[in-house]
């Protein structure tokens, strides 16, 4: 029994450095799930995989690499629930239409998905965006540098609504666009809109449940589907194994959503206290995107740089995101971390972190918003959102304490994605 207990004590260590490893060493780590951060930790990664996570630094093997991060806070991998690859603002975004093709959307786009790995943000929802569907293969397959992404495809509006892509245009060119386009009207479209995304090869559905900041009309806060819609859409996606995220600023489009099943309400300006009840009954996320909200009410203070149609709505619902978040914060509503970047600019997604706290959450929780919360609401948990044995290797370092000034979030120093280092201090 002697000689068996010291055989199995010996072995453990033996077994952790037999093969070839991936050590690294920690000054502070940040799992994603623990309040308190971890002083002095190894994590042993074999390939894309966490293997174990210890206390202390533990020493490598002759063939193992050793990332020494000692200086540095570790995290896992960051998550934005709201991007938008495909373009970025600019006063010339309402023309792009009249002039780019979908390849150069395409190229455009692979050093916006670059900024946003090398910020940190290892996984992406991305919520509408004509080639966000070709983005995601292109990173998958290996061919461009970029997070993990899940992608919605076009969003679906109603005629007129935000997100139709005709809306805004001379009157010859309006059209009557449809389902295959992302515009419908009644329940069969709805449900023909949700088949046309699955067979695009999207991997959820966006809806623009109210009117918008950005879009070329007059009202941001209308609902503009009927509830039946939306539930034909949420039980259409279900068949398919996709959840539905819902743009609303307006309150009753909001509930409307909620009522009819979505998963996610984005912006969520306007809501009220029974939109958050309703919220906290269905278990709905709230993804609040306040980057979005500052970015707008700060540009329309330029002359020109938005249509002069846009320039009031973004001055009264920019400011008001970040209140709302404060009120839904104390409320007890799931949050999840998202920026809507694309309408402020990409790589700047950290920024998110620094208004949350603002707004009153703890540095701590907002962390938690960007890993675990936003993998719940993923559903992909089991596999990211924290820095466990047998999850995927998604981890990054910044500088400093988080919890002692989240500003350090805007200091990503480096990035692994499935174990493969993006960006390094060394």
């Amino acid at each position: 029994m002697k000689h068996s207990r010291y055989f199995f004590l010996l072995c453990i260590p033996i077994t952790l450095l037999c093969g070839q490893k991936t050590f690294i060493h920690a000054g502070k780590m940040v799992d994603g799930k623990n309040d308190i951060p971890i002083e002095m930790v190894t994590i042993i990664l074999d390939g894309k995989t966490i293997q174990t996570v210890n206390r202390g630094y533990l020493v490598p093997g002759k063939k193992d690499t050793l990332i020494d991060l000692k200086d540095f806070t570790i995290l896992p991998g960051l998550m934005d629930m709201h991007t938008h690859l495909s373009g970025q603002s600019s006063p010339k975004r309402y023309m792009e239409k009249f002039y780019m093709d979908l390849d150069e959307y395409a190229y455009r786009s692979i050093p916006y998905a670059k900024k946003t790995l090398m910020a940190g943000f290892t996984t992406v929802r991305e919520l509408g965006g004509i080639i966000s569907n070709s983005i995601r293969d292109a990173i998958n397959e290996g061919h461009v540098v970029g997070p993990r992404i899940f992608s919605a495809g076009k969003s679906i509006a109603t005629t007129g609504g935000h997100a139709d892509p005709s809306s805004g245009l001379n009157m010859r060119f309006m059209g009557d666009p449809g389902p295959k386009d992302g515009v419908i009207n009644g329940t069969r479209d709805a449900k023909k809109a949700v088949r046309q995304r699955y067979k695009n090869g999207a991997d959820l559905i966006k809806i623009t449940a109210t009117g918008g900041v950005l879009s070329i009309a007059k009202n941001s806060k209308n609902p503009q589907f009927t509830e039946d819609e939306i539930r034909a859409i949420v039980e259409t996606a279900n068949d398919y194994d996709m959840h539905v995220a819902a743009h609303a600023h307006g309150a009753e489009g909001m509930k409307r959503a909620i009522r009819a099943g979505v998963r996610s309400i984005e912006h969520g300006t306007l809501m009220d206290a029974e939109v958050m009840t309703l919220m906290k009954q269905y278990g709905t996320y709230y993804v609040p995107t306040i980057s979005a909200g500052m970015f707008v009410a700060e540009k329309a203070k330029e002359d020109g740089y938005y249509p002069p149609i846009i320039v009031p709505k973004a001055l009264e619902i920019g400011p008001r995101i970040l209140k709302t978040f404060s009120i839904a914060h104390k409320f007890g509503i799931k949050i999840a971390f998202g920026t809507d970047s694309g309408v402020s600019y990409h790589g700047d997604n950290a920024n998110e972190f620094v208004y949350m706290v603002e707004g009153g959450m703890l540095p701590m929780d907002a962390l938690k918003s960007a890993t675990m919360v936003s993998a719940e609401l993923l559903g992909i948990q089991d596999k990211l959102g924290s820095i466990e044995t047998n999850k995927i290797a998604d981890i990054i370092a910044v500088e400093g304490n988080p919890i002692d000034d989240i500003r350090f979030m805007q200091k990503v120093i480096f990035v692994m994605k499935e174990g493969k280092v993006y960006r390094s201090p060394n």
